[in-house]
């Protein structure tokens, strides 16, 4: 059994949990509310900004030249992805420049882009790798159970057809052939940091959906 596939067992009960998270749900049949989108947009533009830079960083760890453009080109199109965020959702469903400069990251996205950028500095190269996947490949099945869920004239549809789309899916199969090759070298104490810190990103994946949907902020700290 390729690493990946084991990564994916183990994890199978958590990726259920957040395909049936009602954030999703709601987004499939068009009746999550704005607010709470919105408030998704924000802290997801927020967070890619972190990810592209802990992309670079396996850029800069990575054991192969090829595995240096794979992941170089990732942190790039994170950015790329972010600002579309700004130009078109945000846009789209009026959320202002000065809003989303003045929103902070919650606790959810805090807790997150800690977790990806302390594992980025401190853990070896599989490691990284690891704890980056589950915002690939989460993504991309749960952008695939949406998708064929969606109903007509979904006002979301433009978010969920980015993360459903072919060249979006084509980028995952790509991280995973690469995990699963770096994973082909490593010692047993090495694949379980990789197994610890993939669940730890997917339960991350959880919260912060989790979060948007009932637009969390700090828990009783938003105001000291």
């Amino acid at each position: 059994m390729l690493f990946s596939q084991e990564l994916w067992q183990r994890n199978l009960n958590l990726y259920q949990k957040i395909l049936d998270l009602p954030f999703n749900q709601e987004l499939a049949n068009g009746t999550l509310d704005k607010e709470a989108f919105c408030h998704y947009v924000i802290q997801d533009a927020q967070y890619l900004v972190a990810y592209g830079r802990v992309l670079a960083v396996a850029a800069a760890k990575a054991f192969e030249a090829d595995d240096i453009m794979q992941f170089s080109d990732a942190a790039k199109i994170a950015i790329v992805v972010e600002r579309s965020l700004h130009d078109d959702f945000m846009k789209n469903f009026g959320v202002t420049k000065e809003e989303f400069k003045n929103t902070p990251l919650t606790l959810a996205g805090h807790h997150y882009t800690s977790f990806l950028t302390a594992t980025a500095w401190s853990e070896s190269y599989p490691v990284v790798l690891a704890a980056l996947l589950p915002c690939f490949w989460i993504y991309a099945e749960v952008g695939k159970d949406i998708v064929n869920k969606s109903i007509p004239n979904n006002p979301y549809q433009a978010w969920i057809d980015t993360y459903a789309g072919e060249e979006f899916h084509t980028a995952v199969r790509n991280v995973i052939a690469t995990v699963d090759k770096v994973a082909a070298r490593c010692d047993a104490d090495t694949l379980e940091k990789m197994h610890a810190a993939y669940t730890m990103g997917a339960k991350l994946e959880w919260l912060f959906w989790d979060s948007a949907y009932h637009q969390r902020q700090w828990l009783g700290l938003d105001h000291i």
